[in-house]
């Protein structure tokens, strides 16, 4: 009697299923919430600094006073770069995707500051920390004003770093502590598709560097990463809110796609959505354009109303970037600024006890076919 195999159970892009276990975060685990070392984003939010939770993903708990002085100090002293990469990166076209200069220059990095029993994997991660905006910036502004600039800002804070090298000048309070706060929510989600991505790599046992590009390319897409891009793509194609309001309803009609609403771990609310929210109304009031506010809002109501679908961080990022006056192609990559610290959590956690990546696929193909010869086919 020949026995008959069972089809495997067929999940659409894994959705609900459980490939391995984390320390690092909890993700819509009771209800809707996110932690971070059993650390409420509510409260990260509030009360830290994103060095502060950079330190907490890295070394598994909070740092005191004087340890995280002591951080930003030793982030502030990595933030230069190579000559020989920013060589690199002024041969990057002035019209390549922000992402893929992060990759390029990530990818370099690793040729010549190679891992090693001597230069570890924490080292390369707060190095990564310290520099990837540095890369970005040296390659924007290289190709913008035709200058090498001076990646010394003097900054303590990351956020500050970044936003000083973009404008020329010193942020107000309210712009840095509205990335610096972007930045800690950005920072680590459980294993989405980026991240997974890195464990998946990290799993064959590379170097840092390799896993670290995959995640980037990862988060490329419009479906991950670029999702804020897209919002406000949306946003900006309506006047007022009356106009929105329409607006949705014809592109519902059509059933396109709306980005930045809904969450494949959430069912009912994303718990960074409230918090990146305050802070788009708050820097939306700063630059006199509460339109884009009304805008956005009606949407969400929009699509409340319609479709029983919430806002995720991205879309009232987007808003917030926009009135920061960051440049669009810029979102993404700020993305890879702040989540650089969970990649780099999991690709530790994943070689501390590792196990090769490897799921199965339910086959849909053709049964056994006979081989053709050349003649016949």
């Amino acid at each position: 009697m020949v026995e008959m195999k069972m089809p495997k159970k067929k999940v659409g892009g894994l959705a609900g299923v459980v490939v391995g276990d984390s320390a690092i975060c909890t993700c819509g685990l009771e209800e809707q919430t996110l932690s971070y070392y059993g650390y409420q984003i509510e409260d990260m939010a509030e009360h830290a600094c994103f060095e502060e939770v950079a330190y907490l993903l890295l070394r598994g708990r909070l740092p005191n006073a004087k340890e995280l002085e002591i951080y930003q100090t030793q982030l502030a002293a990595k933030r230069d770069l190579p000559t020989a990469l920013k060589t690199v990166l002024e041969q990057i076209p002035s019209n390549a995707n922000m992402m893929d200069v992060l990759r390029t220059a990530v990818s370099f990095l690793g040729n010549i500051e190679q891992e090693s029993e001597s230069y570890g994997a924490l080292e390369i991660a707060d190095r990564l920390i310290a520099s990837l905006p540095s890369m970005l910036m040296y390659w924007y502004q290289f190709h913008q004003t035709g200058k090498r600039i001076d990646l010394d800002t003097g900054e303590t804070s990351t956020a500050a770093h970044f936003l000083r090298l973009l404008y020329g000048t010193k942020p107000s309070e309210l712009q840095r502590r509205s990335i610096d706060v972007s930045l800690i929510l950005y920072a680590e989600h459980e294993f989405n598709a980026s991240t997974f991505t890195v464990r998946t790599i990290t799993s064959t046992l590379p170097d840092f560097y390799s896993a670290i590009c995959g995640g980037i390319g990862a988060l490329r897409g419009p479906l991950h990463g670029g999702a804020n891009e897209k919002a406000l793509d949306l946003i900006l194609r309506f006047n007022d809110p009356e106009s929105a309001d329409k607006g949705i309803m014809d592109i519902l009609e059509k059933k396109e796609l709306i980005m930045g609403f809904g969450h494949r771990v959430y069912t009912s609310s994303d718990p960074r959505s409230p918090i990146i929210h305050s802070w788009a109304k708050k820097l939306a009031d700063s630059v006199n354009n509460p339109n884009i506010m009304a805008v956005a809002e009606r949407i969400d109501s929009v699509m409340a109303r319609e479709k029983n679908l919430f806002p995720n961080l991205d879309f009232y990022s987007a808003v917030a970037y926009h009135c920061a006056d960051i440049p669009q192609d810029m979102f993404t990559p700020i993305f890879v600024f702040s989540r650089i610290t969970g990649w780099s959590a999991h690709l530790m956690e994943q070689r501390a006890k590792n196990k090769l990546i490897r799921p199965n696929s339910n086959y849909t193909g053709p049964g056994v076919l006979p081989w053709l010869p050349m003649q016949q086919r």
